[in-house]
């Protein structure tokens, strides 16, 4: 028989979602256990900028990021585009900071768990969970199966709980294995990034590039996706590639090779040279716009990639893994107050609930706009006509980052407002 270990909340994964449940959950007093894979400090292949949005929630948190500790701050969006350059700050907002900040996540995931561990919470790593438990005769998951992976054991340990939170990225093993399969008609997006010492480190805008070019602009081929630049601190810069489908359908193409072409076309200024990179060319899948359902059931919950939200808007997905974890944690702590069982599944039962008025017309609003810019021409037109008309420019930036007052706010606010409440919820 296996070891046992019991807790009030097990949570499969450290990234920003298992550090912000299991902070919070911490701060309730509550028992949690954090299942993680690897041993921090571990990287992630992320474009690694918080918008304000997530620097709000990490306030929330009292996470500090202090610049005299080498958290980079940012002011706002610099866009290049057929042939137009565009700088656009961040909003003055009720709700979130008018700054963004970077860090690379092998420092952010770190620190981040760190601060989760001061409520309390228990952390193991090198820990491979392979498969929920259930209760006998029953759907309902009470734990997971996981061995240390630097042991060499391959005894597996069983880890029991009130509830189960996925919070294990992209490949969501524990949810995959109780049957949520991704939503095939839902967007998905590619990450591809790098590092590099690199003079654009003395800029405190985020850089976004809609056109990426094969070699001269506009004599030569037109490649697909986007590309971004911006510091993180220490002199470096993350330099990378985004692309985005309306569905989950492979595209076939080769987005490290498109990556490639790109970075030995850009300007000889950038310093973008093979002896100034840090660290290999790496990518990933971002699942968006609540590609996983349900949120919760049977015990299990999900966040942040695991329950795939991600936005659809800007590849987004920091901020709302953050925001996740906080209401999760509020549902729970609620749910293990009630007196009985049927009493608690309805409290739990209201975590997909708020994360869907919160987020569901934002994220449909998100599928309509991928379903239009993966077509090469209507990007075309939208970058030739949009991008020199500053006031279309904020309206568009304060919906693509999320940097909007929900209640109150300018005219621009109750605009965004009101259409993400008349489209359906995603």
């Amino acid at each position: 028989m296996p070891l046992t270990e019991k807790a009030d909340v097990l949570i499969v994964g450290a990234g920003p979602a298992g550090a912000s449940a299991a902070h919070y959950l911490g701060q309730y007093g509550l028992h949690v256990i954090v299942l993680e894979k690897s041993a921090f400090p571990r990287d992630k292949v992320c474009g690694d900028g918080l918008t304000p949005r997530a620097v709000s929630e990490l306030l929330r948190m009292g996470f500090t990021i202090p610049e005299e500790e080498g958290w980079v701050r940012n002011y706002g969006l610099r866009a290049y585009g057929g042939g137009h350059k565009i700088e656009v700050p961040w909003p003055e907002l009720n709700s979130q900071p008018s700054y963004g900040s970077a860090a690379p996540r092998l420092k952010f995931d770190h620190k981040l768990i760190q601060h989760a561990q001061k409520s309390g919470i228990d952390l193991r790593e090198n820990m491979t969970v392979t498969r929920p438990a259930y209760a006998e005769n029953s759907q309902r998951i009470i734990g997971v199966y996981a061995r240390n992976n630097q042991s060499g054991d391959k005894q597996e340990q069983l880890f029991t709980a009130k509830y189960v939170i996925d919070a294990g990225g992209v490949s969501a093993r524990i949810a995959t294995a109780a049957g949520r399969e991704k939503i095939q008609n839902r967007p998905m997006g590619v990450a591809v990034r790098t590092y590099f010492t690199s003079p654009l480190a003395n800029s405190d805008m985020m850089e976004s590039h809609l056109e990426l070019w094969a070699g001269k602009p506009r004599e030569s081929e037109l490649l697909p996706g986007y590309g971004w630049v911006f510091a993180v601190g220490d002199g470096l810069v993350n330099v990378g590639l985004g692309s985005l489908s309306s569905t989950a359908k492979p595209t076939g193409i080769d987005y490290r090779a498109v990556f490639q072409t790109w970075l030995e076309n850009v300007p000889a200024e950038w310093e973008l040279t093979p002896e100034n990179q840090h660290g290999q060319i790496r990518s990933a899948a971002l699942p968006m716009a609540f590609n996983r359902k349900p949120h919760y059931a049977d015990g299990l919950a999900l966040v942040g990639d695991a329950g795939g939200m991600v936005s659809p808007f800007n590849g987004e997905g920091i901020a709302y893994a953050l925001a996740a974890g906080r209401i999760l944690a509020e549902h729970i702590t609620q749910a293990l107050g009630r007196n009985t069982s049927a009493q608690a599944e309805r409290a739990m039962h209201q975590y997909p609930v708020e994360l869907r008025e919160e987020l569901g017309g934002y994220y449909t609003l998100g599928r309509g706009f991928a379903a239009l810019i993966e077509r090469p021409e209507v990007m075309r037109i939208c970058v030739k006509y949009g991008l020199p008309r500053p006031v279309l420019m904020r309206l568009v930036m304060k919906l693509l980052s999320d940097a909007y007052d929900r209640r109150g706010g300018d005219w621009m606010d109750r605009l965004i407002t009101a259409l993400t409440k008349v489209v359906p919820k995603a």
